[in-house]
């Protein structure tokens, strides 16, 4: 159950909770359980890496004979590094989220933190959420771009990703907004989830 999987994770080092140390089904667990971390910013991050990994599949199976000689294989083998090395940043993304919103959280407790380390405190828990969106729209991006050179028999995997990668902009976005950013922030990252939900409505049947 939830609980017992929670309740073993307990005695466990800090390395041991990491999200890449954690098999999928004891981390959705924690994810379900009452307490505060892992949270919807980390939830957000880790369908953001399964949605860049899913577009990495597409991009290396568009790496067969005919795509070789039309050049197509090489554009495909970068796409699929980015793509990967994407879906590991955003892993690390949900627990600096974790991490974020531990020490947020115990800001709010400590009287005796000087005003200029709150600031800090809050900038950090902004600035994870905002990488996110960023870093999901570069790659949603860089897989509608591709999707027109992609192995035919793979697209739907590439519109995965996408759909992935957009769902979990959205989801940081929400994080972003608890977080109150400025103004002009606000407005830039409205741009880049619109971006996306073109590209989403692109792909959908009409």
């Amino acid at each position: 159950s939830p609980s017992t999987l929670c309740s073993c994770m307990q005695g466990l080092s800090m390395e041991d909770i990491m999200t890449e140390k954690q098999a999928i089904g004891t981390w959705v667990a924690a994810l379900g359980a009452k307490k505060a971390t892992p949270g919807g910013g980390a939830a957000g991050a880790v369908a953001a890496a399964i949605g860049a990994a899913s577009g990495a599949m597409a991009a290396i199976y568009t790496t067969r004979k005919k795509d070789e000689e039309s050049g197509v294989a090489a554009d495909a083998r970068a796409l699929a590094e980015s793509l990967n090395a994407a879906a590991v940043t955003c892993i690390k993304i949900a627990d600096e989220d974790a991490s974020a919103y531990a020490a947020l959280q115990a800001s709010w407790k400590d009287a005796s933190m000087s005003p200029e380390d709150k600031a800090k405190v809050e900038a950090t828990a902004l600035d994870v959420p905002v990488r996110l969106v960023k870093l999901c729209h570069e790659q949603s991006t860089a897989v509608n771009n591709f999707l027109p050179k992609c192995n035919p028999n793979i697209t739907s995997d590439a519109k995965v990703a996408i759909h992935l990668l957009a769902g979990s902009a959205r989801a940081a976005y929400q994080t972003v907004m608890v977080n109150k950013p400025p103004e002009a922030l606000n407005k830039e990252l409205q741009a880049l989830l619109k971006n996306m939900a073109a590209h989403e409505a692109s792909i959908l049947p009409q």
